[in-house]
């Protein structure tokens, strides 16, 4: 993100005296900007930081984040997003696992003691860190696949991978968005997703390249959102569907004046039908446009555009054609063979947008990107022009609120509970959340209900906990190799739906 074409050095070229970002009282230009990503960069050497060193942030959204968004990579180190919310036993995992030397904090993020050399708070502690430095000079000569970021899929347990995103990767995901929505100096993009989500940090090159401004929400409220798409005349911004769903129920129950709103994105996971129709009916001259990816690709893959006009169309169950610049293929799970239209196989994603790897996991990373492609873990279908329609996953995965849950890290914190016999975690549909974590418990001892969502409170965060455990007696059912049939559980509380993807 750095070099000679980085979004932030054109922006601040071309504009200097153009409002970059408004985060509650705080502005700042593009020249202000630049100016202090370029004292973080030297407050950074300064700490004895060089190319490649690992630098983690787990905050709120701010100002303050989006520089460190910016100017982290763009001095030729690693930028590591990291999700606010979590357990200190959850950050201390991925704070050793990617090596990271500092480490960037709002006041409500539990960290482990002594888990970076450097921890500086995202408020007062950053501003004199930058008030103490020299600027640095950005380099010039950022080789394209050197890596930008990390981005970190889980917590605590094996199913915790960092994602491996080079600079190339989030340039070509910059390009991609523009080829669907004209990003222009007149852009004002609202930050409502958490910027350690692929949701709340998606637009940001696109929108920098432009020179267009971010209006930043620090946490995600529907009223707050509204109060600033209308006062700051917002033009664009995307969410994941819970928060799609609760803009629409605070809009149309106590309408604001939304009219420059040209632009709702939506991903993370698939939107009801009922939902969008809502959001066209509370945003009438908002284009919607669902977007289907994942971390792994940087994260756009395909797009629906104009999903109002469609919604009466078979489209509107799809998740869209592949995006400009990427290839997507439905192939056989066994052979990783392309499919014909219409048959069901592994969704698999190639392009630039597609990442290097899993940090310090080769393996992982070999079966992921077998043969080239990105092998996605979901399930779907391409019809003759292309449009995916997704039905289920391959691999264990709960995307609950936008957030991704997996089974098997639940699995092993219930194993740590003495009265757990079996375990097995999967999603189940949910109004509000889309999708719910649901355990379902064989216990070898007296249990109850209460005492293991205490235990589970106590080692992984608040969305990955279940919202329900079901205790049985008998074995949990089982394949000729002895692995729990989790689609036997879970098909009762799918029954009557065409897929076992909540909004599919």
């Amino acid at each position: 993100m750095g070099g000679r074409i980085g979004p932030l050095r054109r922006a601040v070229r071309i504009a200097p005296q153009r409002l970059a970002v408004r985060c509650g009282q705080s502005q700042l230009t593009y020249g202000q900007t630049w100016e202090r990503a370029r004292r973080l960069a030297g407050a950074l050497g300064g700490l004895g930081l060089g190319r490649g060193d690992r630098v983690a942030v787990a905050g709120r959204n701010c100002h303050r984040y989006l520089e460190l968004y910016q100017a982290v990579p763009g001095a030729g180190m690693v930028v590591v997003p990291l999700n606010h919310r979590h357990t200190a036993a959850e950050l201390g995992y991925a704070l050793e696992d990617s090596g990271a030397r500092v480490l960037f904090a709002g006041p409500e993020v539990d960290y482990p003691p002594d888990a970076v050399e450097h921890v500086v708070d995202l408020d007062d502690g950053y501003e004199a860190l930058l008030a103490g430095a020299a600027p640095a000079e950005f380099p010039g000569d950022l080789a394209a696949d050197a890596v930008a970021g990390l981005f970190y899929t889980g917590g605590t347990t094996g199913a915790a991978k960092g994602v491996i995103l080079t600079h190339r990767n989030l340039i070509a995901n910059a390009l991609h968005y523009q080829a669907w929505h004209a990003f222009r100096p007149g852009t004002r993009w609202l930050i409502a997703a958490p910027m350690f989500h692929a949701a709340g940090s998606m637009a940001v090159l696109a929108t920098v390249w432009h020179a267009g401004c971010h209006i930043i929400l620090p946490a995600f409220d529907p009223g707050a959102a509204l109060d600033l798409i209308e006062a700051e005349k917002v033009t664009a911004t995307i969410a994941v569907p819970t928060m799609l769903a609760a803009l629409c129920q605070e809009q149309l129950a106590r309408p604001h004046e939304v009219s420059s709103l040209r632009l709702i994105s939506h991903g993370g996971a698939p939107t009801a039908t009922a939902t969008l129709r809502r959001a066209h009916a509370a945003f009438p001259q908002a284009e919607l446009m669902q977007i289907y990816g994942a971390t792994e690709t940087s994260p756009i893959a395909t797009v629906l555009p104009r999903e109002e006009v469609l919604l009466d169309t078979p489209q509107a169950r799809s998740a869209g054609q592949p995006a400009v610049g990427v290839e997507v293929a439905v192939t056989d799970v066994a052979s990783g063979a392309p499919l014909p239209a219409g048959a069901v196989g592994e969704v698999a994603i190639r392009g630039e947008n597609v990442m290097a790897g899993y940090w310090n996991k080769p393996d992982a990373t070999a079966a992921a990107l077998a043969g080239g492609w990105y092998r996605s873990g979901d399930l779907g279908y391409l019809d003759e022009h292309a449009y995916l329609y997704l039905v289920d996953r391959v691999k264990d995965m709960i995307i609950t609120g936008g957030e991704n849950v997996y089974s098997t890290e639940v699995e092993e914190v219930l194993y740590r509970h003495h009265a757990v016999l079996e375990a097995a975690v999967f999603g189940v549909p949910d109004d509000r959340w889309g999708e719910a974590v649901h355990a379902v418990v064989v216990s070898c001892a007296p249990v109850g209900e209460a005492e293991l969502l205490d235990h589970c409170r106590g080692l992984i965060a608040g969305y990955k906990v279940p919202k329900r455990i079901e205790f049985r007696r008998e074995p949990l059912p089982k394949s000729a190799a002895g692995k729990v049939l989790k689609r036997e559980l879970r098909a009762p509380y799918w029954q009557g739906r065409e897929t076992m993807l909540a909004g599919a």
